[in-house]
C-alpha cells in the first residue's frame, strides 16, 4: 500500500468501498487526484471527493502544476483556476474543453475576481461571443469601456438597461453605456437576439 499506483489503483476501482478510498485521497499526490477524477469508471461521489481534495491544495502548488491543472484537470477545478492570480494559469484554464458556461460566469461574477479573467475573457474567441458571459462581463466593474460597448451592443436595449442597475461598473461607463444603447436603441441594423 506505500505503492502509489497501487494506492491510485485501489481508489479508482469500482468496487473499493468509500471508507477506503476517501480517506487515502488526502495521501495522493495532485495529479493523481486529477486522474481520479477523469476517471469514468470512479463513482461520482469519490470524483467529488478528489476534486475538493485538489481544489484545497491549489493555492499551495507551484505555478507550474497549477498551469498543467489549468489544461488538464476537470472543469470544476478549472473553474477555480480561473481565479488564479496568473494571466497563463487562467488562459489555460479557459482553453481547458471541461469548464462549463456557467463555471465560467462563477468566476467573473465574484467581488474578488482578477482582473487578468475579465480581461481575459473579454479576449477569448470561445467565451465572449456568448450571451450570459456577455452578461456576466457588463455586471463585472473591470471591464474595459470598450469591451463594455461592444458587449452592450449585441443586446437588445431593454436588456442592458435592466443589466446596468444591478451592475458593479463605475457610474461613468453605466451613464455611456446606456446613452449609447438609447442612440442605437431604434436602430434596425442592432442585434435583438
Amino acid at each position: 500500500m506505500k505503492s502509489r499506483k497501487v494506492k491510485l489503483a485501489v481508489v479508482e476501482h469500482p468496487r473499493t468501498p468509500r471508507h477506503v478510498s476517501i480517506p487515502m485521497l488526502r495521501h495522493m499526490f495532485s495529479f493523481d487526484l486529477m486522474q481520479v477524477a477523469l476517471t469514468p469508471a470512479v463513482p461520482a461521489d469519490i470524483k467529488m471527493a478528489a476534486e475538493e481534495s485538489l481544489i484545497n491544495r491549489l493555492e499551495r502548488l507551484p505555478q507550474g502544476e497549477r498551469l498543467s491543472l489549468a489544461n488538464r484537470a476537470s472543469g470544476r477545478v478549472a473553474g477555480v483556476l480561473l481565479r488564479d492570480p496568473e494571466l497563463r494559469v487562467i488562459r489555460a484554464a479557459l482553453q481547458n474543453s471541461r469548464p462549463t458556461e456557467s463555471e465560467v460566469i462563477e468566476a467573473l461574477m465574484r467581488r474578488d475576481s482578477p482582473a487578468a479573467l475579465v480581461a481575459a475573457v473579454c479576449h477569448d474567441t470561445k467565451w465572449s461571443p456568448r450571451r450570459e458571459v456577455r452578461v456576466a462581463l457588463l455586471r463585472n466593474e473591470q471591464t474595459p469601456l470598450a469591451r463594455a460597448l461592444e458587449f452592450a451592443r449585441s443586446l437588445p436595449a431593454a436588456l442592458v438597461r435592466e443589466i446596468l442597475q444591478d451592475s458593479r461598473l463605475p457610474a461613468a461607463t453605466k451613464s455611456c453605456l446606456l446613452n449609447d444603447v438609447e442612440g442605437h436603441g431604434n436602430d434596425p441594423g442592432r442585434n435583438t437576439r
